[in-house]
């Protein structure tokens, strides 16, 4: 059994959804897990040492990942460096990445967004995480305001995805999401011995290269 952090920053809701999926899953397997909105309190008001793991997940929204998980991640250098930790971004853009039916060249595009908005979210926030982990996410109509839902609209059909905003529509793989998960607690105890900051002479954005496989 492991003590495990379920944190996350969401706008429309579907992100704190993928929290609550994975405390589930975890609680079902036994472990203890704490879920919580970073937006709405600290986590680590107690210390790091509270968790053997954690898992943080962000959406983004033009380009970048929600600033209540940028403002907390900055704030909590020195604890996320001594917790093995996942970070999760989810995306409209992963989306279309997964489609096997979109055109290679807009798959292309959209990996490459979705890797230019990790490393952003790296670089700006100092924080390399031990896992990082693209997941599709959704599209909330049902949740959007006229103008906000015209927007998506427009957004989702140039993505290939569904532009019927009678009802939302959810994209996140959560077999995927499961497996990675699985993976990441099981080896959540090895990884304290491989935690900290980047090396003198490594930037966060080449650990994220190393890390995450991008071009």
């Amino acid at each position: 059994m492991k003590r495990i952090l379920v944190a996350y920053a969401t706008r429309e809701g579907h992100t704190e959804a993928i929290a609550d999926h994975i405390a589930e899953r975890l609680l079902l397997q036994g472990h203890r897990v704490t879920t919580m909105n970073v937006a709405d309190a600290d986590p680590f008001e107690d210390g790091p040492n509270r968790f053997d793991c954690a898992i943080f997940a962000a959406s983004i929204h033009m380009g970048k990942h929600e600033p209540e998980m940028v403002t907390f991640v900055q704030a909590h250098l020195r604890e996320l460096g001594e917790t093995p930790a996942a970070f999760l971004s989810v995306s409209l853009s992963e989306t279309t990445a997964e489609d096997p039916s979109a055109p290679d060249d807009k798959r292309q595009k959209a990996k490459r967004d979705v890797a230019h908005a990790i490393e952003h979210f790296i670089e700006e926030t100092g924080w390399v995480p031990s896992r990082t982990k693209p997941i599709a996410g959704a599209l909330a109509y049902t949740r959007y305001g006229f103008i906000v839902r015209f927007m998506m609209k427009q957004i989702a059909r140039a993505a290939g995805a569904s532009t019927d905003t009678s009802c939302d529509h959810v994209y996140t793989n959560w077999r995927v999401l499961d497996a990675f998960v699985d993976e990441l607690v099981a080896t959540a105890a090895l990884s304290r011995d491989t935690l900290g900051s980047p090396l003198p002479d490594e930037s966060p954005r080449r650990r994220f290269v190393k890390t995450a496989g991008v071009d």
